[in-house]
């Protein structure tokens, strides 16, 4: 039965929008955009709290979202943690093992409109204001994202270039914004007159063209030194997508695992994350 809604459900808002884009395709933009940007899950569930209670707590208020803030304290190097779609803090908990061990001081936060943190949508642009305002607070030395997390690590370097940030991991992360847009569209089965509305939208709202909102392209003026793991077998980030960011990333080095999925949980990619940030 999930299975069957899971594929229903998609197709019926498609449809709804077609309907509602033959009175004012503007308004079946905008729903349609705050359908992508409106998380289902993320919230910490029961079984998470144990975990995220052994973190020191601070809640930091930017952009007029309440962010939950967690800190692993150590007395060396800073280090900031992006997560992704529909997730929370408790998905770094293997890699805060690891680093913890090694006495890394951890900051951590729930993304708008995920975790603990307030917030009704997520998007890249918000989630690089907010990861902004974190990282001129903490000053972190180095910063690790996946997925989307990943994403808005790049494009807040693009953007703001913080130079005391050192090193930056991106992990499963997506590249190119088009192509995330065209799948949504293919998902929810809506024309090319939403589709084509939408675009403008987004124009309207960023400033950019979902087309041209590339960071693969931004990473062509990226200096740091970065390490990209991303799964070969990744089903909701293609590999390719990290391959073509490390080309145009001179100072970069890719990791290609086989197996392993989109979380890329595992000991051998926090081992690689730790080797890396030891590196001179």
């Amino acid at each position: 039965m999930k299975k069957m809604l899971s594929k229903i459900i998609p197709i019926a808002y498609g449809a709804y929008f077609n309907v509602l884009s033959v009175f004012s395709t503007k308004t079946a933009a905008k729903k349609a955009f705050y359908l992508f940007c409106t998380p289902r899950k993320g919230k910490v569930l029961p079984h998470q709290k144990e975990f995220l209670n052994n973190a020191k707590k601070e809640v930091v208020t930017t952009a007029n979202i309440d962010l939950q803030v967690y800190q692993w304290p150590g007395e060396k190097e800073t280090i900031l943690l992006l997560h992704g779609w529909e997730s929370n803090v408790f998905r770094w908990r293997n890699l805060i093992g690891y680093l913890t061990k090694e006495n890394y001081n951890i900051i951590a936060f729930d993304a708008p409109a995920h975790g603990n943190s307030t917030g009704t949508v997520l998007h890249v642009p918000i989630y690089t204001e907010v990861a902004q305002a974190l990282i001129t607070k903490y000053q972190p030395k180095h910063i690790i994202g996946h997925s989307v997390g990943g994403m808005t690590t790049l494009y807040n370097n693009y953007k703001y270039n913080n130079t005391f940030v050192e090193k930056l991991v991106i992990l499963g992360a997506p590249s190119e914004f088009y192509t995330i847009l065209k799948n949504y569209k293919a998902m929810l089965k809506f024309n090319n007159a939403v589709f084509n509305s939408l675009k403008e939208f987004i124009f309207e709202k960023f400033n950019f063209l979902p087309e041209d909102f590339s960071i693969s392209e931004y990473a062509k003026q990226n200096t740091k030194k970065g390490l990209l793991v991303h799964d070969r077998l990744d089903l909701i980030a293609p590999c390719s997508d990290s391959e073509l960011v490390h080309k145009n990333w001179t100072t970069s080095t890719l990791l290609v695992t086989e197996g392993y999925g989109h979380s890329l949980h595992q000991d051998e990619v926090s081992n690689a994350v730790l080797s890396f940030l030891k590196e001179a």
